[in-house]
C-alpha cells in the first residue's frame, strides 16, 4: 500500500480518521490525500429553497453566495486542522488537500484510481442524530468502491488485536492475504474467525484450515475458532468477548433478495461492533 484516500468533514469521526491516518503512515510509508466534499443537498434544503420567496430573488443569491463562501472557508480551515493533526502524530510521505464540490460517491471514481486504501468515517457531521442508524454516504461508499474501505469509528484506538470474519468467498480470501502481509498489523493479535450453519459446518471448516494454513506464514499470534449461529451476532458477541480492536472482512454480498428480506451481514456487524472495519470487495 502507497497511498492513501482520506474522506472527513467537520465531525468527529473526521478527527478520527486523521488520527487513524496518522498511526497507519508510522507503519507504512504513504502518500496521504485528505478530500473534503462539500455536500450540495444543504443547499437545497427547504429552509434555504423557501428563503428565495419570502426575500426576494435577488437578496437570496446574495444570501446563497455568501453561504458558498462560508463552506470553502469550512473545508479550507478543516482541510488545514486534517494536515496539522496528521503531521504532529504520523509520518506521511506527503500530504496533498483536496475540496471538491458535489458528493463523495460521484467523485470516488476519479479519486479512488489512484488510492490504494480508502479511509472514512462511519458516521458524518449528523452522527449525533439517529444514532442507531450508519452514515448513508460511508453506506455508498463501501458499496461502489473498488479499493479496501478501512471505516473508522468515532474515537481513534490503537489496533493491536483483528478478527478476521472469513467465509472463504474471494473478498475474505483478499483480507486474509493482506492482513498477512501488511505491515499495518505487524505484531497485532489475529483472530480468524468463521460463523457456520450446522449442515455447512464441514465445508466451513476446510475453509477455515487452508486460511489458517496461509495466515501461519506470516501471522505470529493467530487464534482460530468456528462458531455456530447467525454471522453478525457470533461476530459481534466474539468481538466483545475477546476485546478486539478491528474487524476486517468482505464487504456486501450479492444476494440482492436475501439482502432485500432480511437486511445485510455487513450492516449489522457495522452497526453492532463499535469499532474500526476494513471492507474488501
Amino acid at each position: 500500500m502507497k497511498r492513501l484516500l482520506v474522506c472527513i468533514d467537520g465531525s468527529q469521526y473526521g478527527i478520527s480518521c486523521c488520527r487513524y491516518a496518522a498511526w497507519i503512515s508510522k507503519k507504512i510509508d504513504l502518500e496521504i490525500e485528505i478530500v473534503y466534499v462539500t455536500d450540495l443537498r444543504q443547499f437545497e434544503v427547504p429552509f434555504v429553497a423557501d428563503l428565495s420567496g419570502s426575500i426576494g430573488i435577488q437578496p437570496f443569491q446574495a444570501v446563497m453566495g455568501q453561504l458558498h463562501e462560508l463552506e470553502g472557508k469550512k473545508a479550507e480551515l478543516t482541510l488545514g486542522q486534517a494536515v496539522n493533526l496528521i503531521e504532529s502524530e504520523g509520518r506521511p510521505v506527503s500530504l496533498k488537500k483536496t475540496h471538491k464540490t458535489g458528493f463523495l460517491v460521484d467523485s470516488l471514481r476519479e479519486l479512488e484510481e489512484s488510492a490504494d486504501m480508502i479511509l472514512l468515517g462511519k458516521r458524518g457531521e449528523n452522527a449525533n442524530f439517529a444514532t442507531e442508524h450508519l452514515g448513508s454516504t460511508m453506506e455508498r461508499v463501501a458499496r461502489a468502491a473498488t479499493k479496501p474501505c478501512f471505516v473508522a469509528s468515532r474515537e481513534f484506538k490503537p489496533i493491536e488485536s483483528v478478527l478476521i470474519s472469513y467465509d472463504d468467498a474471494s473478498s475474505s480470501r483478499k483480507a486474509v492475504e493482506f492482513v498477512k502481509r501488511s505491515p499495518m498489523f505487524a505484531g497485532a493479535r489475529i483472530h480468524l474467525v468463521t460463523v457456520s450453519p450446522n449442515e455447512r459446518e464441514e465445508e466451513r471448516l476446510k475453509g477455515l484450515q487452508n486460511a489458517e494454513a496461509s495466515m501461519r506464514e506470516g501471522v505470529h499470534s493467530l487464534t482460530c475458532q468456528m462458531l455456530h449461529g447467525e454471522a453478525a451476532p457470533s461476530v459481534i458477541d466474539y468481538v466483545k468477548e475477546n476485546e478486539i480492536d478491528m474487524l476486517v472482512m468482505g464487504a456486501y454480498g450479492h444476494n440482492r433478495i436475501r439482502r432485500l428480506i432480511i437486511g445485510s451481514s455487513t450492516t449489522e456487524m457495522l452497526r453492532g461492533c463499535q469499532l474500526p472495519t476494513l471492507l474488501f470487495r
